[in-house]
């Protein structure tokens, strides 16, 4: 049988899966997370027609040669959903798949929802635009260079502003039509504060050998029992975002660092690594438990014993945190504007505009080239329309959480 004629089958094999899908109410998750991502992490049902199936039955050696001959020529978006659904066909497929492609610091490529909590390729960028609708205060990351004609880009994060009275939330979610943060589509938000000077990024599950502490009230995000069993009840304070104050401009163009406690300083260091996150929570009790490389008797918090205006206390990840700090950009004379070298993918002035690199102590031991290595730029190529490339060490949910920042009102900063 050709790889085509199985690419075929498993596209026909998947609509019939979603057929039987939509009779259960319990599969409103499927069809959310298919429609607006990539997959999800573990099917939320096994289907009778596929338990059946002979495609179920494959010999492990047949089985792998021919997922990795569809994960190899499938490299890019939206033809690459054909190894999404190798991971949809049944319980087998899933776990070789997984077991396959590899995570977007290896190979550069986005294909499971937890791609976007992994951090991107060492020497290369992953690039993506963010499409902004001022009518409902939304923001949509898409998988591409630009925005393509047929509108078929692959659609990662979405984000809305919710402006309260003391600060400004963008809530990060992984459909574009569902925001609620009860919902399993929720992976964490943004928050100001009242001046829009300084933002702290959380994250609906722990990092990776990495807890952070939660720090107030407004970490909590339900009490246990309001909340399914099979949704995570806490957020992750994971790294600050401030911009200095600039009252009318007086200092020149926006000055921003940003500190990633989720990231140690040694991540960027010959030999580091990144505490990468593998899978979602899949239940209430998974999120309690101690991550790999944990002590066994520290649990990560448990909200069913804490009150509302408690305040947990959970173990921290060893070393200092990351620093990013906005590269300078110089005035041009001829043009009489601040200017940035973006290599092409910014071609609109606007305040938004930055670029970040590595800054650090002399200690810390950081090489020149490292230092030297825009991390994550963001800025604009047209109306409402603006590019975000990221590498190593941030991870997609961490670079769009940053950019979200740019949008949001500054009056001490302006």
């Amino acid at each position: 049988m050709s790889l085509k004629s199985i690419m075929r089958e498993l596209k026909e094999m998947k609509v019939r899966i979603g057929n039987i899908s939509k009779r259960g109410g319990e599969n409103k998750l499927w069809r959310t997370r298919t429609r607006s991502h990539i997959v999800p992490d573990r099917a939320p049902f096994e289907s009778k027609f596929v338990d059946q199936s002979p495609w179920a039955n494959l010999p492990p050696e047949l089985l792998l040669d021919i997922v990795q001959r569809v994960e190899e020529s499938e490299t890019a978006w939206p033809a690459r959903a054909v190894v999404v659904f190798c991971a949809a066909v049944c319980r087998s497929w899933r776990e070789i798949t997984k077991e396959i492609v590899k995570t977007p610091e290896q190979c550069g490529r986005l294909t499971f929802p937890i791609s976007l909590k992994q951090p991107g390729p060492r020497e290369s960028q992953i690039q993506c635009y963010i499409r902004r609708d001022r009518a409902t205060s939304t923001y949509l990351l898409f998988y591409g260079l630009m925005p393509s004609e047929g509108e078929s880009d692959k659609l990662l994060l979405a984000a809305r502003k919710v402006r309260r009275a003391t600060c400004t939330d963008f809530v990060i979610s992984l459909a574009a039509d569902d925001f609620s943060r009860a919902s399993n589509t929720y992976v964490g938000k943004l928050r100001s504060n009242f001046l829009g000077t300084k933002f702290t990024i959380y994250d609906s599950q722990p990092p990776c050998d990495s807890i952070i502490p939660l720090t107030s009230q407004s970490n909590l995000r339900f009490h246990s029992k309001q909340v399914s069993p099979r949704l995570p009840a806490c957020n992750y304070s994971i790294g600050t975002i401030t911009y200095e104050l600039n009252v009318l401009r007086a200092r020149g163009p926006r000055r921003m660092h940003c500190v990633l406690h989720s990231i140690p300083v040694s991540a960027i260091q010959e030999g580091g690594t990144v505490p990468t996150q593998s899978a979602f929570p899949h239940s209430f009790d998974e999120q309690l438990l101690p991550p790999t490389g944990s002590r066994g008797n520290e649990p990560v918090i448990d909200t069913s014993f804490t009150s509302l205006s408690a305040t947990p206390v959970c173990p921290l990840g060893s070393g200092e945190p990351l620093t990013l700090k906005n590269n300078a950009p110089r005035w041009h004379e001829q043009l009489q504007c601040w200017c940035l070298n973006f290599r092409g993918r910014v071609t609109v002035a606007s305040v938004k505009n930055f670029q970040l690199s590595v800054t650090g102590d002399p200690s810390h031991s950081i090489s020149l080239e490292e230092q030297e290595k825009v991390i994550i730029q963001f800025g604009k190529i047209g109306k409402d329309i603006f590019t975000m490339d990221y590498q190593y060490p941030l991870s997609a949910f961490q670079a769009f959480a940053i950019c979200l920042s740019s949008f949001d009102t500054k009056p001490a900063c302006e």
